[in-house]
């Protein structure tokens, strides 16, 4: 059986979203990955270019809140905050969650510049999400 995860984040429109991409897409039979936000915003529209030039469309994803995915009455195996350690701690306690873990990423909707500095250090941030799924997959992916 696949084991429900959940990105969060403070506003669901990069870090999170690409969190949620890319372990679905690297661990599709393991793991069954969401994401929400405690204050959801829009989709960062820098981030889903970066994606998109790497062949994961996220445009139509819609940004969820916390709370509402609490109230779903989904448990979750894993809850990850992929923001900095700061913001982490206003992230609520999910009921029945096993393991909550922080991996602490930089805001790509917080760099200032021009649109191809922007682009580039959302590539970064894309790229170091991308690895730390990659090594959290193998790991889990062993130990399952």
């Amino acid at each position: 059986m696949k084991q429900r995860v959940l990105f969060v984040c403070i506003h669901n429109s990069a870090r999170s979203q690409m969190a949620e991409a890319f372990l679905n897409q690297i661990c599709p039979d393991d793991f069954e990955a969401h994401s929400a936000g405690m204050e959801p915003g829009k989709l960062n529209p820098v981030v889903v270019e970066a994606m998109q030039e790497i062949g994961i469309g996220i445009s139509g994803n819609p940004t969820k809140s916390v709370f509402d995915m609490f109230k779903t009455g989904k448990m979750f195996a894993y809850v990850i905050t992929v923001c900095d350690e700061a913001s982490a701690e206003r992230c609520p306690i999910f009921p029945g969650v096993t393991k909550r873990l922080q991996w602490s990423f930089p805001d790509p909707s917080s760099v200032q510049g021009t649109h191809e500095e922007k682009l580039a250090k959302t590539r970064e941030v894309r790229d170091a999400i991308k690895a730390k799924v990659e090594e959290w997959c193998s790991q889990m992916c062993v130990a399952a």
